[in-house]
């Protein structure tokens, strides 16, 4: 999808279009989450703070992520993407690998076209958004392909040209190529995709390691045999928050793990699973990150339980001089939950002193949803009273109908009433305590979609009707 949830917002929002928009966390220490293509052009881009987003781009709608819409309407092209076969590999909320040939829908390059140009009509025609399509022979060249294509857009490699397309393209391109790697192969003399083919295995294993090294020169040569797995089993669960102000109360930071540990465990359950250890990620004054993890004797999805193994984890890490951020996660998941918790209990308080780093990502979505919402989600705090009218979020008025809220503060906030298929609406601005002023669900972004729902039981014409010499379709 392209710039997934900020086109979402101009969908949404018709005052918007067409105008720049930045979806993030909008606190001191906030980060984009996704940029218009219009904000892009000023300069701002996914993972920037955004403070400097706004000195770029300071005429900018700044909007807080709604995650119920975006989810909505992931589900719904995922569900789109399931018709056409049973093996989808979703890689986020608005991207996933598809295997055409599983589904019996593409056959050759033609076919996979037709079918490609046709689920970008469908996708635009269900959720109102664009998506980029890339067609290829691997997972690798797919992605590759998709990028190129954005936005609203389709490529396609013909097999045999993997080489040719990859030869002037940065070796950043490629999977497993970071920044860390990209500088190495920088100093090597090595900044496209050819050098790493000229280079050969020997050397790139000689430079990165075995491992590193045959992998990625296969890829270098257009190779990547990785198949499409439809079910990608979710690793952890894990929440964190950053702050608008370090804390240095020691009190306050155990207490703010213990509610981080208690949101952790309601996704959990969500998820209907358990999980095995509980990880503590620590990001202090100076941006020096720890970790810590401790394994107890059963999966568990016990509130009380990730707790205590949270804050004991706690009591081995130096807060002195303040804490910027905090995340609780939970690996080593499963489908089931050790029953003994009071014998667990005591095992993970025997093993608290031996608690050790560990380099455990949390999980995507999870954590982009606890970064982007940053201190704006305190549960069980009391906040300001501007905090309840997040930016961009949903509210009903009894009188003026649906509308989204522009900004709040001093006691006021101020809210746009339009919806999705109306013209650009009217701003007013109400009490924050306003009785007739309720926050509300996101509306659909499409008011009557066309029925798609035989899609695709009959094929393109272009996979069964005659072709001609001009590549047209001729009369049946």
């Amino acid at each position: 999808m392209d710039a997934f949830y900020a086109s979402a917002e101009q969908a949404a929002k018709p005052s918007l279009r067409g105008k720049p928009v930045v979806v993030g966390g909008l606190g001191m220490r906030g980060v984009v989450a996704t940029a218009s293509y219009e904000a892009r052009r000023l300069g701002v881009h996914s993972a920037m703070p955004m403070a400097q987003a706004r000195r770029l781009a300071p005429n900018a709608a700044y909007l807080v992520p709604r995650f119920a819409l975006y989810r909505t309407v992931s589900d719904q092209v995922m569900e789109l993407l399931g018709r056409l076969s049973p093996l989808v590999e979703p890689l986020s909320l608005d991207e996933a690998f598809v295997d055409l040939e599983a589904g019996g829908v593409a056959e050759d390059s033609v076919s996979a076209r037709a079918v490609g140009e046709q689920l970008r009509t469908v996708i635009r025609a269900v959720t109102g958004l664009s998506g980029s399509v890339g067609l290829a022979g691997s997972k690798m060249l797919a992605k590759i392909a998709s990028e190129e294509a954005k936005p609203d857009g389709l490529m396609l490699i013909e097999p045999g040209t993997e080489r040719e397309l990859l030869a002037p393209m940065s070796v950043r391109i490629l999977p497993g190529v970071g920044p860390a790697t990209g500088d190495h192969l920088r100093r090597a003399g090595m900044t496209v995709v050819s050098h790493l083919a000229d280079a050969g295995e020997a050397e790139l294993v000689r430079l990165l390691g075995r491992a590193h090294g045959v992998a990625l020169h296969r890829m270098a040569l257009g190779h990547d045999d990785r198949p499409v797995v439809a079910e990608r089993d979710a690793k952890s669960v894990s929440v964190e928050d950053t702050f608008d102000v370090d804390l240095h109360d020691r009190v306050r930071v155990r207490t703010e793990v213990e509610r981080l540990a208690s949101r952790c465990v309601q996704r959990l359950r969500g998820a209907g699973r358990s999980g095995r250890t509980v990880v503590l990620k620590v990001r202090r004054y100076d941006f020096s990150t720890l970790t810590r993890s401790e394994t107890l004797r059963g999966p568990t999805d016990d509130p009380t339980v990730v707790r205590e193994a949270a804050a004991r984890l706690l009591e081995a890490v130096d807060t002195t001089g303040g804490v910027r951020l905090l995340g609780v996660g939970v690996t080593g998941l499963a489908d089931f939950t050790q029953e003994d918790l009071f014998a667990q209990a005591a095992d993970a308080e025997h093993a608290a002193g031996e608690a050790a780093a560990a380099d455990i990502p949390p999980d995507d979505r999870d954590a982009a949803e606890g970064g982007a919402t940053g201190a704006d989600d305190r549960e069980g705090e009391e906040q300001p009273a501007a905090r309840r009218w997040p930016a961009g979020h949903d509210v009903r008025h009894d009188v003026h109908g649906h509308g989204w809220v522009q900004g709040s503060g001093v006691g006021r906030v101020t809210v746009r009433f339009e919806e999705p298929w109306s013209p650009p609406g009217r701003v007013r601005t109400f009490r924050v305590d306003d009785p007739e002023l309720r926050p509300a669900d996101p509306l659909p972004l499409v008011r009557d979609p066309e029925d798609y729902s035989s899609w695709p039981a009959s094929l393109p014409k272009s996979l069964s009707g005659p072709v001609s010499e001009e590549g047209e379709e001729s009369s049946p």
